[in-house]
């Protein structure tokens, strides 16, 4: 009775909507495939791209203080130019030990592949997120208002050897999303896709900028 629960109630939807997400929509989809598909009514590249974008792994964006966010911002907006889901969090490795420690601990089984940490001054947070997780953590280490950042920096890259971060250059938060999408894009044909075409689009941009200096050149 409750497969046939679920299987009516998505048969007269059409499909699974758009907000039923893990184990739910999972079940609709390889249901509907068992029950339906000898009858015609699905069409099987529908259902496997369903599969994928159910599959697909989210980005944890984490700050130590939403006064990182101006920064943090530009990492949150390629994020969702690639069409990687992402979340948003402010976390401390000083005030928050234990939510942070416990946001990484179960950030894997919450369908995370990549942590992005994001701190200023004495920057622990990508520390202590990457000691109690085995997802790959990329710092990005944020400039304050003393030390123009190289404090950060220095506590974000200079990890103990087993507990390693990736770390971005000083308020590098668009590399930090670039560099979250091709750890995902590994097994994502589609996202390594657009990967090669923002390279070759800043090619291009380069090709462009040489022939208008040749211009200038031949000009003078």
């Amino acid at each position: 009775m409750k497969d046939a629960v679920y299987c009516n109630r998505y048969v007269s939807l059409g499909f699974p909507p758009v907000g039923t997400h893990g184990i739910e929509r999972l079940r609709c989809i390889f249901w509907l495939r068992s029950l339906f598909l000898c009858a015609g009514k699905i069409n099987m590249n529908k259902i496997n791209a369903e599969v994928v974008v159910t599959m697909s792994k989210k980005v944890a964006v984490i700050m130590g203080s939403d006064s990182d966010f101006p920064v943090v911002s530009a990492a949150v907006k390629k994020l969702k130019a690639f069409g990687i889901p992402c979340e948003v969090h402010v976390m401390s490795a000083h005030r928050t030990p234990h939510e942070a420690a416990a946001f990484s601990q179960h950030a894997a089984e919450n369908g995370f592949g990549v942590i992005i940490a994001a701190a200023g001054k004495a920057a622990h947070l990508a520390g202590v997120l990457a000691a109690h997780t085995t997802l790959p953590v990329i710092g990005l280490p944020i400039k304050s208002s003393t030390l123009d950042g190289l404090d950060a920096l220095l506590a974000t890259v200079q990890m103990p050897s087993g507990i390693p971060v990736a770390t971005v250059a000083i308020d590098g938060a668009a590399n930090a999303a670039i560099l979250a999408a091709q750890i995902l894009a590994v097994g994502d044909e589609a996202l390594a896709k657009k990967l090669e075409e923002m390279k070759t689009e800043m090619a291009e941009g380069v090709r462009k900028k040489d022939a208008a200096l040749q211009a200038e050149v031949n000009a003078l």
